[in-house]
Formats: C-alpha cells, sequence, structure tokens
C-alpha cells in the first residue's frame, strides 16, 4: 500500500498584532495551534467542549472559544491572545484591574474571563454589574465566587475612562498651545 501524505493547510494569522503563517493540518484547533506552534501558553485548555471558556481567546475583537475552532477557520483573521494584551509593554488595565481587585485565584480561568471582559468594555466603557455578569457567563470560575473579578472589570472599567479623559484634556491642551 502506498504511503499516504500528510494533508496540511497554509494559513496566515494576525495574532496580537503579529502576522504568522504555517503549515497546519486542516483538523488542528485553535487552541492547539496557539498553544503548540506559536507558543501563546496563556490560552489554556479545558473542557474541549465550549463549557468552560479558558480557551477564550478574541477572533477580530470578538471572544469565541478556541477549544472548538479550526486554525484553518481563523486563516485572514486577527486572534487576540491574553498575552496580546499588554499595551507599550505595560498591563492592559483589565490585567491591572484583575490585580488590584484579587480578581484571581488558581488563575486558570483568568485569561479567558480577561479576553471577554476587554471585549465587554470595547464595546460598553461602563457596564453595569448586571451587563458584566452576562458577559462572563459564558466563563467558569470554580475558585473566586466572581464578585471579584466583576470588581476587576469595574476598576478596569473606571481607569479607562480616566485615561481616556486624561488623552482628551492633552489633546486639548496640545491644540491651544498650536494656535
Amino acid at each position: 500500500m502506498a504511503e499516504t501524505e500528510a494533508h496540511v493547510q497554509s494559513i496566515e494569522v494576525v495574532v496580537n498584532g503579529e502576522r504568522r503563517a504555517a503549515e497546519v493540518e486542516p483538523r488542528m484547533l485553535l487552541v492547539h495551534f496557539l498553544r503548540g506552534e506559536l507558543g501563546l501558553t496563556g490560552t489554556h485548555i479545558g473542557c474541549d467542549t465550549t463549557s468552560c471558556g479558558a480557551c477564550t481567546v478574541l477572533l477580530d475583537g470578538v471572544p469565541i472559544k478556541s477549544c472548538t475552532m479550526f486554525a484553518v477557520q481563523a486563516s485572514g483573521r486577527g486572534v487576540t491572545t491574553v498575552e496580546g494584551l499588554r499595551r507599550d509593554g505595560a498591563l492592559h488595565p483589565i490585567q491591572q484591574g484583575f490585580k488590584e481587585e484579587h480578581g484571581l485565584q488558581c488563575g486558570f480561568c483568568t485569561p479567558g474571563m480577561m479576553l471577554v471582559s476587554a471585549a465587554l468594555l470595547e464595546e460598553n466603557p461602563n457596564p453595569s454589574e448586571e451587563e458584566i455578569r452576562w458577559a462572563l457567563s459564558g466563563n467558569i470560575c470554580r475558585c473566586t465566587g466572581y464578585q471579584n473579578i466583576v470588581k476587576a472589570v469595574h476598576w478596569a472599567a473606571r481607569t479607562m475612562q480616566s485615561e481616556q479623559a486624561s488623552e482628551g484634556v492633552e489633546s486639548e491642551l496640545a491644540a491651544e498651545g498650536a494656535a
């Protein structure tokens, strides 16, 4: 019998702002591509059934469960992992919020929680507690009871609003100085 050749497909994905090209088997899950091929181990493998949310990443800014999406489906699109939240070497406000408000214990669910929270704040910069809990409802935390996670998201929302207000004042002052 003739030996069969492994089928691979070329993909190109922008991961955390960096264009990445690879040859993958069509059945490779996005979570395995991110962890195994790119070494981005912040994306966790939990249940393999989309129930826990540990594998959540952002696909073109929208939270998805990477344990049930093929890597080839992400070709031509943008993926953000928890490693990609950092801004200019500093923690993203959602990452800092989890630190400040003790929004994690074991840390297993944390990357997925952070990415869902970042997407929520992008869409809704001032969410209510109910809106935060609804956004997080697809991600399971077995340690915290969620209260500090909600506090962390509120902390990040306030910080981001404060940053935007500061940037607005700086822009106004620069415009006045140029006049």
